[in-house]
């Protein structure tokens, strides 16, 4: 064999051989790294059980990460927000009165269902219902969203720049340019109340500054040492009791 091909083959030979081991080593690491993460969850929540003297399962809807951090940030002093698995909360705390780790906390697992997290804090009762009531973010909805009220526009003028007339042709509206001005040759549904936004409707909503979404908060339950209690309206109670 020429000494240049014998040179690549040895070359390919060698990758493969690395290649192999590569790969088994990152899939291995990355679980590993998994179960560390889910195990560091744990007993940050266990130990928060601990420090705080409340604790709360709140559920949220139109969740908005920016807003949701200043919120954070400013209960950070006294208390102590988690988000993420539901499986992994539940496991921290105790799903059952065999495994949870301190005295009805079985209750509070049974309600980590859905778009919820846990509040650990020190504040009182009346100052959290408060903050959590009064918590609330207006935002343009996103793609899937559903809509909270129809939205037609009539045909005629638009208030678009000339610029805009081929992103609009592009959401589906039937617009023209005449004499520069940007016109709809026809009436035109951006989005029927009660169903999902389509990721044109959620555009042209954005252009139009309609905001539908709202980042809200809801309390569901609160445990303390002494009781646990429901907070929320349609929560069964016989569900959270059985063990």
């Amino acid at each position: 064999m020429p000494k240049s091909k014998r040179n690549r083959q040895e070359l390919l030979e060698i990758g493969v051989n690395r290649r192999a081991p590569f790969q088994m080593f990152t899939l291995s690491k990355t679980k590993k790294k998994g179960r560390d993460h889910k195990e560091t969850i744990v007993n940050s929540i266990r130990e928060a059980v601990e420090y705080y003297s409340s604790i709360y399962v709140f559920s949220f809807e139109n969740m908005r990460n920016l807003k949701f951090k200043e919120f954070k940030e400013q209960l950070k002093s006294s208390s102590r927000f988690f988000l993420g698995s539901n499986k992994v909360m539940q496991v921290a705390l105790g799903r059952s009165i065999a495994d949870e780790i301190r005295p009805r906390l079985y209750k509070v697992s049974k309600v980590l269902r859905g778009n919820t997290g846990l509040f650990l804090t020190n504040l009182p009762n009346e100052e959290v219902q408060r903050l959590f009531n009064e918590f609330e973010e207006c935002d343009f909805a996103r793609t899937g969203s559903v809509a909270t009220e129809k939205v037609e526009l009539k045909e005629g003028p638009l208030e678009f720049t000339h610029e805009m007339e081929p992103f609009l042709r592009q959401q589906g509206m039937p617009v023209r340019l005449n004499k520069g001005v940007v016109e709809l040759v026809a009436d035109f549904v951006v989005c029927e109340e009660g169903k999902p936004l389509s990721p044109e409707s959620a555009r042209i909503l954005r252009l139009l500054g309609i905001q539908m979404a709202t980042f809200k908060l809801k309390l569901l339950c609160r445990w303390s040492p002494e009781e646990f209690e429901l907070l929320a309206e349609g929560l069964d109670g016989s569900d959270v009791e059985s063990s």
